[in-house]
């Protein structure tokens, strides 16, 4: 009896704690968005605007407070640098930041 508690917690506790996809995100191309944020240097870009490892970018002081607000940040820099992306491929790199970096929900 007591075994079958200790996997029935544990399957609680993986459960609860497994990755959830955001609405906004669903079906988003998480291997897409990671080969994006690499071709287009957005890493060295950010390196370049902010220093070190770049990272400061993603918490901007009140900018990003939201899965909205993270996709139209990835839109501005979409726009601002003239890359061409479609609007899944912004969805795509929005999840991997989203991830990697913010974990809104």
């Amino acid at each position: 009896m007591k075994k079958a508690y200790v996997l029935a917690a544990l399957w609680c506790a993986v459960s609860a704690g497994a990755q959830t996809v955001p609405a906004l995100y669903e079906g988003a191309d998480l291997k897409l968005g990671e080969k994006l944020i690499a071709d287009n240097k957005c890493t060295a870009c950010h390196q370049s605007r902010v220093g070190g490892d770049g990272s400061a970018m993603y918490r901007p002081a009140g900018k990003v407070n939201s899965l909205g607000a993270l996709r139209g940040m990835v839109e501005a820099c979409n726009q601002q640098l003239n890359l061409g992306l479609f609007p899944e491929e912004v969805t795509s790199v929005s999840a991997v930041l989203n991830r990697d970096h913010y974990r809104f929900k």
